[in-house]
């Protein structure tokens, strides 16, 4: 089967981070630029004219906050655009906001290719399977809704699941350093406990590395960094 390349409209308010963000996309395969926009306004008629089919969505424009222009981007007849969050918008509200509006996936800048890279194509292997129609099984729902091909609820801890997942992975994408299980279960908005057990499967699965912090007295506090590639 032929497949056509994904449209993808970048938005940023910086003229040099839009190019350099447009020359990422350009150099994955399966993906075309179809235009750059550096306001909302100008966001919208692209997505009026020429219908991408993702739009990466800088936060911070000087005409309107990304935030209240995702639900615009969606407003009126479709089809209408996926969005990934291409931000330096870090703060846990923003996150979680922007994951209730329906981003596939957020990105805090600055990023590296390889990053975007992996994002772009994980979402493209959804494309195309969302695509081709027909029934998804419980794997794939999993995969849709979390844009996370290599993750699995199998792998999960009893009575875990994938976007509460995600919330806590984006705890470490928007912290400035190591966490407790109390600082996570705070900033996500789940107990502790509950905090605990998703750090755990993040610490077996390497994505996080267990540090302890001793005090001047007692048990030592436990505390989670994010390892970095």
């Amino acid at each position: 089967m032929t497949t056509r390349d994904i449209g993808v409209l970048v938005v940023d308010d910086d003229f040099n981070v839009a190019a350099l963000h447009a020359d990422f996309v350009s150099r994955v395969h399966g993906f075309t630029v179809v235009g750059n926009a550096h306001t909302a306004r100008a966001a919208l008629e692209i997505v009026r004219t020429r219908s991408p089919d993702l739009v990466l969505l800088d936060l911070y424009l000087p005409d309107e906050h990304g935030l209240a222009l995702l639900p615009r981007l969606r407003a009126g007849a479709g089809p209408h655009p996926d969005v990934i969050a291409v931000t330096a918008a870090r703060d846990m509200p923003s996150v979680r906001t922007a994951m209730q509006r329906g981003v596939v996936q957020y990105l805090v800048k600055p990023f590296p290719f390889r990053l975007l890279a992996e994002r772009l194509t994980a979402y493209r292997e959804l494309w195309l399977r969302t695509a081709a129609g027909g029934t998804l099984d419980q794997r794939d729902v999993d995969r849709l809704f979390s844009l996370a091909p290599a993750e699995s609820t199998a792998t999960l801890p009893k009575g875990c699941s994938l976007p509460t997942l995600a919330l806590v992975r984006a705890t470490f994408d928007t912290a400035d350093g190591d966490l407790s299980a109390s600082e996570v279960a705070q900033r996500v908005g789940i107990s502790r406990a509950t905090a605990q057990r998703y750090l755990g499967h993040l610490q077996r699965e390497g994505v996080l590395v267990l540090q302890l912090r001793y005090g001047s007295a007692g048990r030592p506090e436990h505390r989670f960094r994010r390892v970095r590639a």
